[in-house]
């Protein structure tokens, strides 16, 4: 099944549930024939495509909204602060080609700050799956949730078998580790397992979680890695400031804990656009680069075996 099969197959079996782009329709270009009035395209106009998802929202539906991430988070963001945040409206933001997905582009395309200007609303839930099938799994779930939130959309196929059973707010652990723990969200979830292959390879024990869920954040998890973990990674194709590294400090702090961590991220700068396989490799986030950047980091420290 795809994106389009299951927002197809929701909104013909719940009348509450309308599809709404701003022109964007890379994602559902065959749905308005079969949706008709409930197909709602208001042209490359991101603001007034979220006040009349409000005004829907305020009568009794479901907007799903599409649009490219970074026009939908920075061009609609008072719209969506004010008009949705505020009233706690249901509408569904599906932001396409976030982070590294919008490869090419330069940086007025780069939604590299999308996860902390959303997260900073407040009532609004922010959800960065893995691949397609992750994605798949949680929608049901993000779109009968009574509150409006944000979703990284992601086509990329991937080969990890993920839980199907998502829940809001908890994040899936696919392994534990003594020595390192990895904390990924969104497409970096594929070259963070090649990473994870390669530093066990030198006789680490390495845990990864998919962080599916950033708002709210599955801070027990969190937590325990902290507590069993010698060194965690923050891996996230977004500005250091406000992304996962910033909420793992958040958390640290309100438990009063100390916590190692190692983040890789763009800290404070744009990407270079290129093909995605290239921008993976010039800005040092493929499993080989990764995994050589945490190695060196562990150089500088001792971590205390066993």
């Amino acid at each position: 099944m795809s994106y389009e099969e299951l927002l197809k197959e929701l909104v013909l079996k719940d009348e509450r549930y309308v599809v709404m782009t701003s022109e964007n329709r890379a994602l559902i270009k065959n749905l308005p024939p079969v949706l008709k009035d409930r197909f709602i395209d208001t042209g490359i106009t991101e603001q007034t495509m979220i006040g009349t998802a409000a005004g829907l929202a305020l009568r009794g539906r479901i907007p799903v909204v599409h649009a490219l991430a970074a026009f939908l988070t920075m061009r609609a963001f008072e719209f969506i602060r004010t008009d949705v945040g505020i009233a706690n409206l249901p509408v569904k933001l599906s932001s396409y080609v976030p982070g590294f997905l919008s490869d090419g582009n330069g940086p007025t395309h780069q939604a590299i700050e999308d996860v902390s200007i959303m997260r900073g609303i407040p009532g609004m839930q922010v959800f960065c799956p893995a691949d397609e099938e992750d994605m798949l799994h949680a929608l049901p779930v993000i779109w009968n949730s009574p509150h409006p939130s944000y979703v990284r959309v992601t086509t990329r196929k991937g080969e990890y078998k993920h839980d199907p059973h998502f829940e809001i707010g908890k994040a899936e652990v696919v392994a534990k580790g003594s020595d390192i723990t990895l904390l990924v969200y969104g497409m970096l979830f594929e070259e963070t397992m090649k990473a994870k292959t390669l530093l066990e390879k030198e006789g680490l024990s390495v845990g990864l979680i998919n962080m599916r869920s950033l708002k709210p954040v599955d801070e027990k998890a969190i937590l325990e890695a902290a507590r069993n973990s010698q060194l965690l990674v923050t891996i996230e194709d977004h500005f250091q400031i406000g992304g996962l590294y910033t909420i793992l400090a958040e958390v640290f702090l309100k438990h009063r804990i100390a916590g190692n961590v190692f983040p890789i991220s763009l800290q404070d700068k744009w990407f270079k656009p290129a093909l995605l396989s290239e921008v993976l490799n010039h800005e040092g986030f493929t499993g080989e680069k990764m995994a050589a950047r945490i190695l060196l980091e562990l150089s500088k420290k001792t971590l205390h075996k066993a």
